[in-house]
């Protein structure tokens, strides 16, 4: 029998709309769930029973009164989230993962969270980070060490890590993450989930930065979809926010027949690609093949020198940030994020310009390879799983420390949408994550292919969290 909070969030608001479910029973189910894995799996920072529970007794009232919130056609009334700890929430203090940061409570919501809070469902509380969220992992000098549910043993990713972590242990059908190079694709695919980042500027984010986007991680793409509907509301705090839309965020059922699929297997830079992961992404393009799609392999754009250029270029941004705090503060950042942050200082204005310039490059570069195709099949990162303790995929170098966003980097820097969804598993039973991208704007259609995939593929494992 399917425990509460195992439903997705469609199921949950069709049983609180024919009266079978009720928000506080849900919401009851879903921190028990969270009191039962935390002292093993440390997704959570935040957990607030109180106020959780108060909200969802006003939402049942809602529901009992036909007076439940709609917002953009959709209802997200009484459904159990969580929130990654770099969006602010009102009241609450936002750590950054890091021992050094400010831990006065955050006067207002920031975009995401405001959206949701209007919207009406109820606040868990907020997700683990590593430091600044400069790691894909779990690592934090601040909080207790993520750890993924499929295998303890091995990492969530990050910097979504709680979010990751929450999403495979059942806290809730729906986590809110951050993705400026990946940081929700690559723990939804190592958490097996659905991660979307979207257009830039789709879901305002504050404060906002060149490939910075908030997006959902959830269990479906109709729960993606559905909190796409209430987190693309525009607001003016974000310079880079995109106009209203008039998208039909949950007419998804659509085939892929006569669609242009470009197979893109080697990124060019970074890491080897892993033969687990090669084979994951070109069975899941043959059943794209078989399902309509007119699939090409596409060659790699990205070259070593541009990887490099933008982490350079992020090494200078993180590295003023760590130049901002004092010498005891710089010394309680974990060592790691601190080296890698501090490489990017005493560079000359020419050598940073030259960096950004490489950014534009990879714009350039990523849309024109893309131009052809109407999607765009790879893997999400090269490597499969890796443990718990280390801060990089990448053997644990911090010379390598961007050594395997060569897949997911380049559509930050483009603005175009892509998803992770799962398309098998590694050797430590952990998911790959197969990514699909789509052209500037269309966060539909990149959700419309995700659902076919859901269709599609062959029947996923047992979620870790009903064996817990």
């Amino acid at each position: 029998m399917t425990r509460l909070n195992e439903l997705t969030a469609a199921e949950m608001t069709q049983g609180f709309a024919d009266g079978t479910l009720s928000p506080v029973e849900v919401t009851r189910a879903v921190l028990a769930q969270i009191d039962r894995c935390e002292p093993e799996l440390h997704g959570m920072w935040t957990v607030d029973h109180d106020l959780a529970m108060t909200a969802a007794r006003s939402s049942e009232a809602r529901w009992k009164d036909g007076a439940q919130i709609v917002c953009n056609g959709v209802s997200l009334d009484g459904v159990p989230i969580t929130i990654k700890e770099n969006i602010a929430t009102k009241g609450v203090a936002m750590p950054l993962g890091t021992t050094v940061s400010n831990m006065t409570p955050r006067p207002a919501d920031a975009p995401p969270a405001a959206r949701m809070r209007e919207a009406g469902p109820v606040f868990l509380g907020r997700t683990t980070m590593p430091d600044f969220g400069m790691l894909s992992s779990g690592l934090s000098s601040f909080h207790a060490l993520a750890r993924n549910p499929w295998n303890t043993a091995m990492n969530p990713g990050g910097s979504s890590a709680g979010a990751g972590t929450a999403g495979a242990a059942g806290y809730g059908p729906i986590h809110l993450g951050t993705d400026i190079g990946g940081s929700v694709r690559l723990p939804a695919a190592w958490c097996g989930l659905v991660g979307l980042k979207p257009s830039l500027g789709r879901v305002p984010i504050d404060p906002p930065f060149m490939g910075r986007a908030a997006g959902p991680m959830t269990r479906t793409v109709r729960d993606a979809a559905m909190a796409m509907a209430i987190l693309s509301q525009p607001d003016h705090r974000d310079h880079m926010d995109l106009p209203p839309n008039s998208i039909t965020w949950l007419d998804l059922d659509h085939d892929l027949k006569g669609l242009r699929v470009g197979l893109h297997l080697e990124a060019g830079c970074g890491l080897p690609v892993d033969p687990q992961v090669i084979a994951a992404v070109t069975a899941a393009a043959q059943l794209f093949e078989g399902a309509g799609a007119i699939v090409e392999l596409l060659a790699p754009w990205m070259t070593p020198e541009l990887l490099q250029s933008l982490d350079d270029f992020w090494r200078t941004r993180a590295g003023l940030d760590m130049q901002a705090l004092d010498l005891q503060q710089r010394q309680s950042v974990l060592p790691m994020i601190r080296a890698w942050a501090e490489s990017g200082l005493g560079r000359s204005g020419e050598e940073v310009y030259r960096n950004y310039a490489a950014t534009v490059e990879i714009r350039q570069r990523t849309v024109a390879a893309t131009a052809g195709f109407d999607l765009v099949l790879s893997p999400v990162s090269p490597n499969v799983s890796f443990p718990a303790e280390w801060a990089y995929p990448a053997d644990n170098d911090v010379n390598r420390a961007m050594a395997h966003i060569g897949f997911t980097a380049p559509y930050n820097i483009s603005e175009q949408p892509a998803i992770s969804v799962s398309c098998g598993y590694d050797s430590a039973g952990v998911p790959i994550g197969l990514q699909i991208s789509g052209r500037r704007f269309d966060d539909l259609g990149v959700l419309r292919a995700a659902q076919v995939w859901e269709q599609i593929r062959p029947a996923p494992r047992p979620w870790p969290f009903q064996s817990r």
